[in-house]
């Protein structure tokens, strides 16, 4: 399966349905594990593809993820491949939504911290927009919990709006207003 795995990784792409069929094995085939183990080990040519079908296997079904999560907060802040910190900081943002439910999972105060300091991190650094997004996104949410985040990101979202494409033009104005 091992082999499988790394097979439709070295033949993936970056296409929905081609970052999906990974996903889909790695869920059907019970090696979700493989695939993380993959994805974390940034020197593993595929680690960038690994973190494509994480994001759709978060987004599913994030509970699967449960026991990697004290792992990847670790590792979070040294991922440096764009593609794999675009899919990381979408991770990010369905963490801090679950973390926000009654019913969802609850990250440790440790978790809670290390997502906020990578994700305001990637706010302020040179990162591709989709990472800012996805950072603003999960630190308006987990600044629900924390309020001081608001008064961090207010003048690094205003400053930054402008400089960036209309996607994120537009999700910063939204944020913007909802921290009024």
């Amino acid at each position: 399966m091992e082999t499988e795995l790394v097979e439709k990784l070295n033949n993936s792409n970056a296409h929905r349905n081609s970052r999906m069929s990974v996903c889909d094995y790695a869920i059907n085939n019970k090696i979700v594990d493989k695939l993380i183990q993959i994805a974390f080990d940034s020197k593993n040519k595929n680690h960038f593809k690994a973190f494509w079908a994480l994001e759709f296997i978060c987004e599913k079904q994030l509970n699967l993820f449960r026991p990697y999560i004290a792992n990847f907060c670790e590792i979070l802040a040294s991922i440096k491949n764009d593609s794999a910190v675009r899919s990381a900081t979408k991770i990010c943002m369905f963490l801090a939504i679950s973390n926000q439910s009654k019913k969802g999972i609850i990250l440790t105060e440790i978790q809670e911290k290390q997502l906020i300091e990578s994700s305001i991190d990637r706010l302020i650094q040179d990162e591709k927009v989709a990472s800012k997004v996805y950072s603003m996104k999960a630190l308006f949410i987990l600044g629900k919990k924390h309020g001081w985040i608001y008064n961090q990101i207010k003048p690094i979202i205003s400053q930054d709006a402008f400089n960036h494409s209309y996607a994120y033009q537009a999700s910063a104005r939204t944020i913007l207003k909802r921290l009024k």
